[in-house]
């Protein structure tokens, strides 16, 4: 498989109190969600929605792909919780937005 080159999308909100640690860690040590890929992989990329209703998604991602991105995480803050739900209420239009940009959308980073 060719090389993969990873972004990973967080939430606008959980950013004012969240690092992103937990998912970079996740990245680095191939835990969780990034299980599958091996060390030729590379994460060119971490930002944020841009706030509700993820207004930034669109324009970022054409930009990362000039920069050879192939797939975006969407971060653990932004997907199920405990019951199920969705935490973020524009979870939809987010991956819709990203796969129409030709990117692999993958939900979950470290939980």
């Amino acid at each position: 498989m060719p090389q993969q080159k990873i972004a990973i999308i967080r939430c606008n909100i959980v950013s004012e109190t969240c690092p992103g640690f937990a998912c970079v860690n996740s990245f680095y040590n191939k835990t969780a969600f990034f299980q599958e890929y091996d060390e030729t992989d590379s994460l060119i990329a971490v930002f944020t929605c841009g706030g509700c209703s993820g207004r930034r998604v669109s324009r970022l991602c054409e930009s990362i792909k000039k920069h050879g991105a192939t797939t975006v995480h969407l971060s653990s803050c932004m997907c199920k919780g405990k019951d199920g739900e969705y935490l973020c209420p524009h979870i939809d239009s987010i991956k819709k937005r990203i796969s129409a940009t030709g990117l692999e959308v993958v939900e979950r980073t470290h939980h």
